[in-house]
């Protein structure tokens, strides 16, 4: 009588041969010196932001904080239009990806429908856009014509609809959703727009969570609109104002002090090199505190796109 060998439960592993050592290395190699090249310019600024001033005049800094300060921080926190900037921002962010998905969502859901006469039409003006539009000046004139310059409108209304966002949702809607849940809703007489609103809309919402991501991030990082079609700075988002102050080298104005003296006017030039990273370190503040948690709907919505049937 024969006897089986006894099942093991755990798997053997295959021996790797030399050339799976030599890739496995080479990719371990390159992942560390990639997370290397990224990590290190965002961990050079925050030390720079938190450093003694003069220190990093002098270049002296590689990478931890040298004679920590709070005095850059200090100055911006100061200079009010800083908090001006953060509310608009704050509600343009919310605001603006509310509009966004109520325009998205449901042009999204109607262009997936196989049943919609004319759908391949529409997407194609839609991919259209992608690669055409009608520039600057025409765009800036059609504003004018609307009468949204130096509103909040101008900073909400164009850009209501991406159309890459549009192709994602639309191909979640087409591949997702079965179509026979549609069916049977119909059947049951159920409308489309509640069959959108109750039905859709809750059997999607991981790929809503990845268009209104989206969404907010590019608002919360916008600032050209604000910078072409606003005049008055109460409007300004965040972004504008950071802007002005990197570029328009408002920060001397910031400082109080005693200009006519030498020594006050080095410390006042160190203090604006401090304050530069402590301006990127807060405008970006709220994005790298959010992305560990959001990081999955991001790859998600890779995922998602990756598909445009």
């Amino acid at each position: 009588m024969k006897t089986r060998p006894a099942f093991s439960g755990a798997k053997r592993r295959q021996p790797q041969g030399i050339d799976d050592k030599i890739i496995g290395s080479l990719a371990y190699i390159l992942s560390i010196l990639v997370l290397v090249l990224t990590l290190y310019p965002l961990l050079y600024v925050v030390s720079a932001s938190f450093s003694d001033p003069a220190s990093v005049t002098r270049g002296d800094l590689v990478l931890l904080p040298i004679l920590p300060t709070l005095d850059g921080y200090a100055t911006i926190l100061e200079y009010k239009p800083i908090w001006i900037g953060y509310r608009n921002t704050i509600f343009y962010t919310f605001a603006g990806t509310l509009i966004n998905l109520a325009c998205t969502l449901p042009c999204a859901y109607a262009l997936s429908r196989k049943d919609m006469k004319g759908r391949s039409a529409l997407m194609f003006l839609f991919t259209f856009t992608m690669f055409f539009n009608g520039g600057m000046i025409p765009t800036y004139l059609m504003m004018k014509r609307l009468a949204i310059l130096n509103t909040v409108w101008a900073m909400l209304i164009p850009g209501a609809v991406s159309v890459y966002n549009l192709i994602i949702a639309r191909t979640y809607f087409a591949s997702s959703i079965p179509h026979e849940i549609s069916e049977a809703a119909m059947i049951d007489g159920c409308s489309n727009t509640r069959l959108f609103a109750t039905i859709i809309l809750p059997l999607s919402m991981p790929m809503v969570a990845v268009i209104m991501l989206y969404y907010a991030v590019t608002h919360w990082n916008s600032y050209f609109n604000a910078l072409i079609y606003l005049a008055n700075d109460q409007l300004y988002p965040l972004q504008l104002y950071l802007r002005n102050i990197l570029l328009e080298d408002m920060m001397l104005d910031l400082i109080s002090g005693d200009s006519e003296a030498m020594e006050a006017m080095i410390r006042r030039l160190q203090l604006k090199e401090s304050m530069q990273y402590g301006i990127v370190v807060i405008s970006s503040l709220p994005v790298l505190v959010l992305y560990p948690f959001i990081q999955k709907y991001f790859a998600k919505g890779v995922m998602i796109g990756a598909i445009k049937g």
